[in-house]
């Protein structure tokens, strides 16, 4: 069995995953922002919800590097 393939393998697709989930967070929290704002009277800009970029980013980037580690490790032979 080639674990560093199949690791490999699932931190892409958690990479791919996060990457949709953070578009789908970051629009639902700005159209709350928005309507908020408008409505309610909320302070906070709708901008700030693009500060959730920086958590799911990190997260992304981690998945990725470690997709990309796990991928040489499996080139190399032991």
């Amino acid at each position: 069995m080639n674990h560093p393939k199949h690791l490999a393998r699932l931190f892409a697709a958690l990479a791919f995953v996060l990457s949709n989930v953070m578009c789908a967070s970051i629009a639902y929290n700005y159209c709350a922002l928005q309507w908020g704002g408008r409505y309610e009277g909320w302070s906070a800009p709708a901008s700030t919800a693009f500060w959730l970029c920086v958590p799911y980013g990190l997260g992304i980037i981690i998945c990725a590097a470690l997709a990309w580690l796990f991928h040489q490790k499996r080139k190399t032979p032991l």
